[in-house]
């Protein structure tokens, strides 16, 4: 019977040690998501919505709790791109995933989940954990989205990187998993009018390569 591991008990360490995962500064995975990205371009309809968020994320950064931020900023932010394509991906929340990881079963419920499947999700491509501290008792935000990343990787019948994000107040941490490597962006600070907007670029960007990878 394989030992049961949860996302809330995941660290970084815990991950590289257990699983031989290694964090390295450039990954070909994460280059091109920024790569393309760059080449995003937002409407005027785009930087409104984004001038709206902005004023509320100002307004109450260092008040709100983990579900208002969720409630207030980040689901809004996803809301722009829209991820959602019935019967081929949808943006999930809160649902149950897990994968036979080598000698583990490795389970939980990520707090965003972008992955193929209409009712419930079934290839993860991309993970979100968000946290108001850099610190849980249970866990670090870094950590859990890589356990949930390392499931779909494991879910994924054809090899491929698998993307992620995590949220601390007002950063946003990009991530990428290929084979056993893993790379973390810097943090893009969303009270940063022109950061704010790289941010939306990389969520546009990671829409057309999960319609890529689920055509």
């Amino acid at each position: 019977m394989k030992t049961e591991l949860y996302f809330s008990q995941c660290t970084l360490p815990l991950l590289d040690k257990t699983f031989g995962l290694r964090a390295v500064m450039e990954l070909s995975a994460l280059t091109d998501w920024f790569l393309r990205s760059a080449q995003v371009e937002l409407s005027e309809l785009d930087r409104s919505k984004l001038s709206d968020l902005q004023e509320l994320l100002q307004v109450n950064a260092n008040n709100w709790n983990e579900q208002e931020l969720s409630i207030h900023f980040i689901g809004p932010m996803f809301s722009i791109v829209k991820f959602t394509d019935p019967y081929r991906y949808n943006l999930f929340a809160q649902r149950h995933i897990e994968a036979n990881v080598y000698d583990y079963l490795l389970k939980g419920e990520p707090d965003g989940l972008i992955a193929s499947g209409y009712y419930e999700p079934e290839i993860p491509y991309f993970a979100f954990a968000e946290y108001k501290r850099q610190r849980d008792p249970n866990g670090d935000p870094a950590g859990q989205a890589l356990a949930a990343m390392l499931v779909g990787q494991h879910l994924n019948p054809n090899p491929g990187p698998v993307y992620g994000c995590y949220v601390i107040s007002r950063e946003w941490f990009f991530m990428a998993l290929q084979e056993k490597h893993y790379a973390i962006s810097n943090g893009h600070n969303a009270l940063q009018r022109l950061e704010l907007e790289d941010i939306l670029r990389i969520l546009k960007a990671l829409k057309a390569m999960i319609i890529d990878l689920t055509a």
